[in-house]
């Protein structure tokens, strides 16, 4: 079976505040989630073919994740299940305008203790494109199988992307947060950063961090999300930002970003080219169509449910292009 996208890390269910009970205590509902599973939702739902590396527990909640990625037509065969360790949560809860505060049940959480020797490699050697997340650089013994599996993809010539995707509580230290993020972009071929994550590594204008991205670290593709501004992107020759559509009535903006650039994404792959091939234009349009996706995903709560249909973003698109 051969892969557009084979990614690792973390899958976890994200609790997010649905409303508040009478006695004014926040009501939470269950929501299938985790970066990478977001991300790959995306590219399922845009005509890509996937799979996924990881590992939950072997209770309710790691069943609910297998069968959620399972139904949105991910690979899960290379998920082990562990009836040692428990399934990671997140607790998200929400200010008025729909951004998150994040509070983790993960010490350790079942995607933590993944090894590398568990991997189904064959998953890796039959892939385009191989993704992590920073959240598998945060603890052992996922760190180093994470690492050895980036270095297992890119001998065998496959794009790597990336995001870095920063949950400050789940560091140790904002230092080592710092070091094991910039590992990750060296690593990369395509990076998807937010802004808030350019400002804690650099901090500063958005075309000097995709520069340093190409310059420094060797990326070759740069989208940096700015929330409701949009997008910038950079392929080291051109760059440019586009919109995001109007009249988005924000709900949660958890997966906001793994939908965006598992969209992305999914663009690039359906270009056919060649990393070096990619022009501007090609990016434009990944961006364009990674910022509407992802802004009408904050319409309904949780990450891998809400991804829309393609008809959908591409209404989205014209409304935009037509707005210009």
């Amino acid at each position: 079976m051969k892969y557009d996208v084979t990614a690792i890390g973390e899958l976890l269910i994200d609790f997010a505040c649905t409303g508040i009970n009478e006695v004014g205590y926040p009501a939470m509902s269950a929501n299938p989630g985790g970066a990478p599973g977001n991300f790959l939702a995306a590219l399922n739902k845009y005509g890509c073919r996937t799979a996924f590396l990881g590992k939950v527990g072997t209770d309710a909640f790691g069943k609910m994740l297998i069968d959620t990625l399972a139904a949105a037509g991910i690979e899960t065969q290379g998920i082990v299940e562990d009836d040692s360790v428990f399934t990671t949560l997140a607790f998200v809860t929400l200010d008025e305008s729909g951004d998150r505060t994040f509070s983790f049940a993960r010490k350790p959480g079942a995607d933590t203790r993944l090894r590398f020797d568990e991997l189904d490699l064959s998953l890796i050697d039959n892939c385009r494109d191989f993704h992590f997340g920073s959240l598998s650089l945060t603890d052992e013994p996922m760190r180093s199988t994470t690492k050895r599996a980036v270095a297992y993809a890119k001998e065998r010539g496959k794009w790597i992307s990336y995001d870095p995707n920063l949950r400050k509580p789940l560091w140790k230290s904002m230092d080592e947060a710092g070091e094991q993020l910039l590992w990750g972009i060296s690593q990369a071929d395509i990076v998807k950063i937010s802004d808030e994550e350019v400002d804690f590594l650099w901090n500063c204008p958005y075309l000097e961090a995709a520069q340093k991205m190409h310059e420094e670290y060797g990326v070759k593709l740069v989208f940096i999300t700015l929330g409701s501004d949009g997008c910038f992107y950079s392929n080291g020759s051109s760059f440019g930002v586009v919109p995001t559509p109007d009249g988005i009535h924000v709900v949660d903006t958890t997966g906001a970003g793994d939908i965006f650039g598992g969209s992305a994404l999914s663009r690039l792959l359906a270009t056919g080219k060649e990393l070096s091939d990619i022009t501007g234009g090609d990016m434009r349009s990944a961006a364009l169509f990674a910022c509407c996706a992802a802004s009408l995903s904050t319409q309904a709560h949780g990450g891998i449910s809400s991804v829309v249909p393609e008809k959908t973003v591409r209404e989205a698109v014209k409304s935009v292009l037509d707005s210009l």
